[in-house]
């Protein structure tokens, strides 16, 4: 059986070498447990964290306590909220899923590095591009073309982000649950577990042990309008 695990392109892909050892030097390290917040909504922003060990989820809360996950970090990513307002807040959650281990950039500390080089201020914009039209995406999926569409959607990004190809199929090598993939569309258990009925009915997805094999990725493509959007963009 031949296998193949597609490239994960982390979101600090547009930093060069040298000018992402000039990010780390000024950064020190923290160590997260499981469940505990980076930061939460409504908290200033006043820095960056580069995962260096684990995973974390941004998510954002509903007036009514429901969490939607928004995206996962994993190692290699930076997160955090950076705008041109000193009294900037928080508009979302960030959660480690596992122990994490992060590096913390103060703002002041980064804002002295932009001022220094240009060359990195300029990476750095396309790094602050690439996470807005990240959560663009995700909310133009959940938007305009309904709960199947956002879940098919979210089956892409998964895939490209844990997918292994294995005999012309593509498995999603991380297990997932139907209240997590509820929690990426902001749905119910319910209502996702009726929308994979239909896909595996369709003959589009399998599913074992919580594992989802994709059989038909045309299909989710053509449900969720797929712009095919580079891979560092379609990610979950």
């Amino acid at each position: 059986m031949a296998v193949e695990q597609p490239s994960f392109v982390r979101n600090t892909s547009y930093f060069s070498k040298s000018n992402l050892e000039k990010l780390t030097d000024i950064m020190y390290e923290h160590k997260i447990h499981a469940g505990a917040y980076l930061y939460q909504e409504g908290e200033p922003a006043k820095k960056l964290y580069y995962v260096k060990q684990g995973t974390v989820k941004l998510t954002k809360s509903t007036p009514d306590g429901k969490e939607f996950i928004l995206h996962l970090f994993q190692k290699g990513d930076l997160l955090g909220q950076i705008d041109g307002h000193s009294d900037a807040y928080h508009q979302f959650n960030a959660i480690a899923m596992e122990g994490c281990v992060v590096g913390i950039i103060q703002m002041r500390d980064l804002e002295v590095l932009l001022w220094q080089f240009g060359e990195l201020s300029v990476e750095f914009m396309k790094w602050m591009g690439t996470i807005q039209r990240m959560t663009e995406t995700k909310f133009r999926d959940l938007i305009l073309f309904g709960k199947p569409g956002a879940l098919c959607s979210t089956l892409i990004r998964l895939y490209h982000t844990y997918g292994m190809s294995a005999d012309n199929n593509m498995l999603i090598s991380k297990k997932l649950t139907n209240s997590d993939l509820a929690e990426m569309i902001g749905s119910t258990r319910e209502s996702v577990n009726r929308m994979l009925n239909d896909l595996k009915h369709r003959d589009v997805i399998s599913m074992d042990a919580g594992y989802i094999t994709i059989k038909d990725i045309d299909y989710l493509k053509d449900t969720c309008h797929c712009e095919n959007c580079p891979l560092d963009i379609c990610r979950i």
